[in-house]
């Protein structure tokens, strides 16, 4: 059993008795993954692990179905299936480090902020969706909101459009967020003095995520202008020597093959400024980047963010 399956069975165990189980079939309607990948990945990859009946027959329950769609939404973002297990299993394993009395209601508080932000986009309601919206960051720390809260209906919305009016929900849902979202690094960096320079790896992340990454980053010590997607990474240089900014941060949910790290490498090379590597691309990095002088600053909010100004202040071993 992988790593995911260990941590994802802590969180189940206690639960599948009470959860309504799904056959193969149904999680193949529900996801769109044809029964013989379903079966595959969980053979060799172990990135589900149904229960099985009497009989032998494969059931699966909610969390499965959940598990199955984000390896889709990896998987469509260009990272192989035997690198997806790894990137589910940080999330899995920090979930089941919470103390389990506080699963439940952890889980529950979000569920239940999703349900209402899921009705509100239902409903196409933009001034609901905007006070439950602004509810959700009065009661969650920033990180939480985004990561936990709002991020993770995002990319189940993303990969269920399937059925009519699916797709509209989510581009409502994105559009709203992406307004929000730029609101906030608007103000950030009206407070800020130093500057960072955030840019996407062309073709491996959405606009959202890169904006939330830059608002992770933020801090009242350091504003992070965002870059539009689809920036040239060879004209990075040219943009550092104008804006002259502390560091350059590359982001990207697509672990990088050895041709682009020589890449980021030469980039490096080429700039007045220090680079560093941020998303889940800095995760999969580190090995192949250590000795070279690109800091990798790791995915999840405070992570990046604490890492980010430990970079700048020379104190973060690359």
């Amino acid at each position: 059993m992988t790593e995911f399956a260990r941590a994802s069975s802590l969180l189940s165990s206690s639960s599948l008795k009470q959860e309504e189980l799904f056959p193969i079939r149904e999680v193949s309607r529900l996801t769109g993954v044809n029964p013989v990948t379903l079966r595959a990945w969980e053979r060799r990859y172990g990135l589900i692990q149904p229960t099985r009946t009497e009989s032998g027959h494969r059931l699966y329950s909610m969390a499965d179905v959940e598990a199955v769609r984000s390896i889709v939404a990896w998987t469509e973002r260009g990272v192989a299936v035997s690198k997806v297990g790894s990137i589910l299993s940080r999330s899995a394993a920090t979930r089941a480090a919470v103390p389990p009395e506080q699963q439940e209601a952890v889980a529950g508080e979000w569920g239940e902020w999703q349900a209402q932000v899921q009705r509100a986009i239902s409903s196409f309601d933009e001034s609901r969706l905007d006070q439950v919206y602004g509810q959700i960051f009065s009661t969650y720390p920033l990180p939480v909101v985004f990561q936990d809260v709002l991020l993770p209906l995002w990319q189940q919305l993303l990969v269920r459009q399937d059925e009519f009016g699916q797709t509209s929900e989510w581009l409502f849902f994105d559009n709203f967020l992406r307004a929000r979202v730029l609101q906030r690094l608007q103000l950030a960096r009206a407070q800020a003095e130093d500057r960072v320079l955030l840019a996407a790896v062309p073709g491996q992340c959405r606009e959202l995520e890169l904006l939330i990454a830059g608002l992770l980053l933020s801090s009242d010590e350091v504003a992070v202008n965002v870059l539009a997607i689809g920036q040239p990474l060879d004209e990075l240089t040219l943009i550092c020597e104008k804006v002259r900014p502390r560091a350059l941060v590359l982001y990207s949910n697509v672990p990088p093959n050895a041709a682009l790290l020589k890449q980021f490498a030469k980039l490096a090379l080429s700039l007045d400024c220090p680079l560093a590597m941020a998303g889940e691309a800095a995760e999969f990095s580190q090995e192949g980047l250590r000795g070279s002088p690109i800091a990798c600053l790791g995915n999840t909010g405070k992570l990046m963010q604490r890492r980010l100004l430990q970079f700048l202040d020379g104190h973060l071993d690359t």
